[in-house]
C-alpha cells in the first residue's frame, strides 16, 4: 500500500494533486492548513519539508516531490496500470503533456501577470485609472488563452480535453481556469459557453467533488 501524504494549501494548486488522487483510486493523507497573510505559515513550510513554502507537496514513503506538475508526472507514472489519465497512444500523450505544461507556463502565467500588478501597483495606480489600464492590456493575453481552450474543447468534441474521458490535462488545467474566473483575472464565466461546460463536468465529477469534501478547497 502507498504512504502517500498531500501537504495541501488553501486555497492553491493543491487540489489538482488531490483531484488527481482521487480518479487514480489511491489512498492518501491530507495536512491541510489555512493561508496567514496570503502566505504559507511557518510551520506548513516546516512540515511539508520545503523552505520555498509552496503548494503542493507530496510525499510518497521518502520519497518528497514539489510542482504539480512533476507530481502529475510522477502519480500517473506510478499509479495508473491502465494508462487512463495519460494514454499510451502518442497522439493522446504528447496532448495530455501539452495540456500539463500549459496549465503553468501559458494560464496561470498570465493571470497572475494580472495579479501581482493588482498586489504591487502603487496607490495613485488604483486611483488615477493607471492599474485599469495595464490590466486591459495584461488580460489580452488571458482572453486569447481561453480562445485556444475553447477551440481545442470543441474540436475534441466538449466534455474533456483529451479523447473522450478525464485525463491528466483536465486535472491540471481546471484549477487555472477556475483561478482565472474566480479572481476576475482577464475572463468572466459566460463569453466562453465551451469552457463553462468543461468546467460542470469537472465540478460535477465524483471524484473532484470527494476531493473537495476531503480537502476542505475553497477559492
Amino acid at each position: 500500500m502507498p504512504d502517500i501524504t498531500l501537504y495541501f494549501l488553501q486555497a492553491s494548486r493543491s487540489i489538482r494533486i488531490a483531484w488527481l488522487l482521487e480518479e487514480l483510486g489511491v489512498a492518501y493523507r491530507v495536512e491541510a492548513w489555512e493561508r496567514e497573510n496570503n502566505k504559507a505559515p511557518a510551520d506548513f513550510k516546516a512540515a511539508a519539508g520545503t523552505a520555498l513554502g509552496k503548494a503542493p507537496v507530496l510525499r510518497d514513503g521518502e520519497l518528497t516531490i514539489l510542482e504539480s506538475g512533476a507530481i502529475t508526472d510522477y502519480l500517473v507514472e506510478n499509479y495508473d496500470p491502465t494508462h487512463r489519465l495519460l494514454p499510451l497512444d502518442t497522439a493522446q500523450r504528447s496532448k495530455v503533456r501539452q495540456w500539463i505544461h500549459a496549465a503553468e507556463g501559458t494560464f496561470m502565467v498570465h493571470c497572475l501577470a494580472i495579479t501581482y500588478a493588482r498586489w504591487f501597483s502603487s496607490p495613485s495606480s488604483k486611483t488615477n485609472g493607471d492599474l485599469e489600464t495595464l490590466e486591459k492590456g495584461l488580460a489580452i493575453n488571458v482572453q486569447k488563452d481561453l480562445d485556444w481552450l475553447e477551440e481545442e474543447l470543441q474540436a475534441n468534441g466538449g466534455d474533456w480535453l483529451v479523447g473522450k474521458d478525464v485525463t491528466a490535462a483536465d486535472t491540471m488545467v481546471a484549477f487555472s481556469v477556475q483561478f482565472i474566473f474566480a479572481r476576475g483575472l482577464g475572463g468572466q464565466r459566460g463569453r466562453w459557453k465551451g469552457v463553462d461546460r468543461w468546467l460542470e463536468n469537472v465540478e460535477g465529477r465524483e471524484a473532484y467533488k470527494r476531493a473537495v469534501e476531503k480537502t476542505g478547497h475553497k477559492l
